[in-house]
């Protein structure tokens, strides 16, 4: 049964390059591809207070990302969503932390191309703050500033911090490079505008999540390459990184939640104009020249397909003479970063986050 199970997943596995070459029209109703032969792999177990969460989740009855349109899919249940129902069953509060206000700004001329500008609300206006641009993830297709509210507020309250979450152009509606040009040019923006809301560009970071994960990593080479001040540290949470489909992680956590393998395919479908992009070392990120860069902090969940996107990017900035700090954080999923109110190894991985950007600000 076993050899049954594992010849299965291989060819899941062989099967997912094919997927991941396809591409879609731009339109958000474009169809989904065909859905990879499904695999008996059971993820890793996850903690309990992640797996309550992702029972909230499940309660909330989401359909499979992967068999849907991104119009269908951008308004399912998220993981944000799974915890504001555990915080409810807890009796505890789901409003946003007022200690940290927000202000939303346009650094290009499409509506999707503002920030969302957090600020401690007791910052002194004769203390400039330091800076952490921060993108947030959802494969480039589905989620926004506001799914992704949790981190970047955090940040802010944590480390006395300017934190712009920048919202960029998404796919298919606008594909790849459309959100790495966007990225790049919030970054500008940012070191060109900070000043006026009490920032210290001398001062500034990268951070990001997933598919923001990949744009924090992909920014600061864009940063390098085009003589731009540095930031002083990265904090990449999960990336996008490695366009290999027979990693690790690809078939031991093929089924984890909320995000499968079945998954990359679906949004590399959307997000790739052509087949060639998927190699592309902005979002191949392993293969790019990653010579130069500032200290990178990687955090990985152990349930999670991208894990070994972190783990392979870890080795490839190491080997181009970078000083870097990889976690994988046991019993915990994708998406959990933004989970520190009710779920410990996300508090754990925020408190680390802190403390690397914290000192290389010093």
């Amino acid at each position: 049964m076993k050899l049954r199970y594992a010849l299965v997943a291989a060819a899941a596995i062989v099967a997912a390059p094919a997927l991941a070459q396809t591409s879609s029209a731009p339109s958000p109703d474009a169809p989904p591809p065909p859905a990879p032969p499904a695999t008996m792999v059971a993820p890793p177990q996850a903690a309990a207070d992640m797996q309550a969460v992702l029972d909230a989740h499940a309660s909330l009855m989401p359909k499979p990302i992967e068999r849907l349109t991104p119009r269908q899919a951008r308004v399912q249940p998220s993981a944000a969503d799974a915890v504001i129902t555990v915080l409810n069953a807890k009796g505890q509060p789901t409003d946003p932390d007022m200690s940290v206000t927000t202000a939303d700004k346009l650094y290009g001329a499409d509506k999707w191309q503002f920030a969302r500008i957090y600020k401690p609300a007791t910052a002194a206006p004769d203390r400039p703050l330091p800076v952490i641009v921060y993108y947030h993830g959802g494969g480039w297709v589905i989620a926004d500033v506001g799914t992704y509210d949790a981190a970047p507020r955090a940040m802010a309250r944590d480390v006395n911090a300017i934190v712009v979450s920048v919202e960029y152009r998404h796919a298919p509606e606008a594909k790849f490079p459309a959100q790495h040009d966007d990225a790049a040019a919030a970054y500008r923006w940012v070191l060109a505008n900070a000043a006026a809301w009490g920032g210290d560009t001398s001062r500034i970071s990268i951070a990001g999540e997933s598919a923001g994960g990949n744009l924090a990593v992909a920014t600061a080479i864009y940063a390098r390459d085009n003589g731009l001040p540095a930031p002083r540290a990265i904090v990449s949470v999960y990336p996008i990184a490695n366009s290999s489909m027979t990693l690790p992680s690809r078939t031991d956590s093929a089924n984890a939640k909320p995000l499968n393998t079945a998954m990359l395919g679906w949004f590399g479908h959307y997000y790739s104009a052509t087949p060639a992009d998927m190699q592309d070392p902005r979002i191949n990120l392993v293969a790019a020249n990653l010579r130069g860069l500032p200290p990178v902090t990687i955090i990985n969940a152990q349930i999670d397909p991208l894990r070994s996107d972190g783990e392979t990017l870890a080795e490839a900035l190491r080997r181009a003479g970078n000083r870097v700090e990889q976690r994988t954080f046991p019993g915990v999923t994708h998406e959990f970063f933004g989970m520190g109110k009710v779920v410990r190894g996300a508090y754990d991985a925020n408190a680390y986050a802190v403390q690397r950007i914290r000192a290389a600000i010093r």
